[in-house]
C-alpha cells in the first residue's frame, strides 16, 4: 500500500533552505557585533543546511522548480553576500579597494550559480555528474573566510594583512567562475567493506571539530585546495577513456594500472644476425692499432676460440703513417 505523502512533508527541503538563508544572514548580524566566531559558525551551518535540502527533496520526490530557485537565491546570500560582508566589516577599507573586492566576490558568486542552473539541462558526458564546473558556492563561501579563520587561530600574520585578503578574495572570486572541474561528493559511493573505518573516521572528525573547530575548518579548505589538480587529472583520464566511465572506481584502478603496465614495459633489444659486420673498434689512443669486423662464436667454443690466431680471428695490425 502506497502512503500518500502530506503536503507538510514536501515542504520539508524549502524549510531546510530558508534555514540556511537564516543562517547566513545571522553572519552578518554576528560579524557586526564583532563576534567572528559565531559568523564563521552560521555560514558553516548554511553549508551543512545547504548539502540536506536537495538530498531530502530526491529522497522524498519533493523535487520542484520553487526548490531549485530558493535554493540558488539562498546560496547567493549565504555564501556570495555574507562571506563578502564579514570580511568587509572585519577589514573596513576607507579607500574603498576592499568594497569593490565585496561587490566582485558576490557578482561572482551569483554568475556561478546562474551557470550552474542552465547547466543542469544541458547534456553532458556520463562521467562529468561526477563533477562540478568551477567550485560549488558553499565551499567558495568558506574559503574566502581562510584568512579570518587563520587569524582567529594564529592572531595577526601576513595572512590578515589588507591586501593578501583582497587578493585572496579575488582568486577565490576567480575560481567560483572558472571551469577548473571539482569533485562532487554527491556521486562518491563508499564500498560496503569501508563502513567502519569511515564511521571511525567521522567520529575523529566530530571530536576535532569539537576540540579545535577552527583548525579542523583551516585544514579541511586547505585540503579542499590540494584535491583541485587531482580532480582536473581524473576528469582529463575519463574523457580519454570512455570504457572506464560506467564501471566502479575498483574496475577504473583496474584500468589504470593495465596501461601504466603496457606503457612501462620493457622489450629486449633485437641482436643482429650477422655479428661484426662492418664494425671496427680503435685500441687505446697511441697503441696504432685498429679492430675490425670482430666475430662473435657460441659459448661452447670460446676454448677452442682462444688458441686462434690474430689472423683468423679478424684482428689486423695497421702501420702508422
Amino acid at each position: 500500500m502506497v502512503r500518500a505523502m502530506t503536503p507538510s512533508v514536501r515542504l520539508l527541503p524549502n524549510a531546510i533552505t530558508v534555514l540556511a538563508l537564516a543562517a547566513g544572514l545571522s553572519a552578518v548580524q554576528f560579524a557586526l557585533s564583532h563576534n567572528y566566531v559565531l559568523a564563521i559558525g552560521a555560514i558553516g551551518v548554511a553549508a551543512v543546511f545547504d548539502s540536506l535540502d536537495g538530498r531530502i527533496a530526491r529522497l522524498l520526490d519533493a523535487t520542484s522548480k520553487m526548490g531549485a530557485e530558493l535554493d540558488s537565491l539562498s546560496d547567493a546570500i549565504s555564501f556570495g553576500v555574507a562571506p563578502a560582508l564579514v570580511l568587509y566589516i572585519w577589514h573596513t577599507d576607507p579607500q574603498g579597494f576592499g568594497w569593490i573586492t565585496t561587490l566582485v566576490f558576490a557578482v561572482c558568486m551569483v554568475l556561478r550559480l546562474a551557470r550552474f542552473n542552465t547547466l543542469l539541462e544541458a547534456e553532458k558526458p556520463p562521467y562529468a555528474n561526477e563533477f562540478f564546473v568551477g567550485v560549488p558556492a558553499p565551499a567558495g563561501g568558506l574559503l574566502a573566510l581562510l584568512p579570518l579563520i587563520l587569524t582567529l587561530q594564529f592572531g595577526n600574520g601576513w595572512w590578515a594583512s589588507e591586501p593578501v585578503v583582497w587578493v585572496w578574495t579575488v582568486a577565490v572570486s576567480l575560481l567560483l567562475i572558472s571551469r577548473i572541474p571539482t569533485l562532487s561528493l554527491k556521486k562518491v559511493k563508499a564500498p560496503a567493506k569501508a563502513a567502519a573505518p569511515l564511521l571511525v573516521g567521522v567520529g575523529l572528525l566530530a571530536a576535532a571539530i569539537i576540540q579545535y573547530p577552527l583548525i579542523a575548518l583551516a585544514v579541511a579548505l586547505l585540503l579542499y585546495l590540494v584535491h583541485i589538480p587531482f580532480s582536473v587529472r581524473r576528469y582529463r583520464w575519463l574523457a580519454q577513456h570512455p570504457e572506464a566511465w560506467h564501471v566502479p572506481v575498483s574496475e577504473r584502478r583496474a584500468i589504470r594500472r593495465a596501461r601504466s603496465t603496457g606503457r612501462l614495459r620493457l622489450r629486449r633489444p633485437k641482436l643482429p644476425k650477422v655479428a661484426g659486420a662492418g664494425l671496427s673498434m680503435r685500441l687505446p689512443r697511441g697503441s696504432g692499432h685498429v679492430v675490425r669486423g670482430v666475430r662473435t662464436f657460441t659459448p661452447d667454443g670460446q676454448e677452442r676460440n682462444r688458441r686462434r690466431s690474430w689472423r683468423r680471428m679478424g684482428l689486423r695490425q695497421r702501420e702508422d703513417r
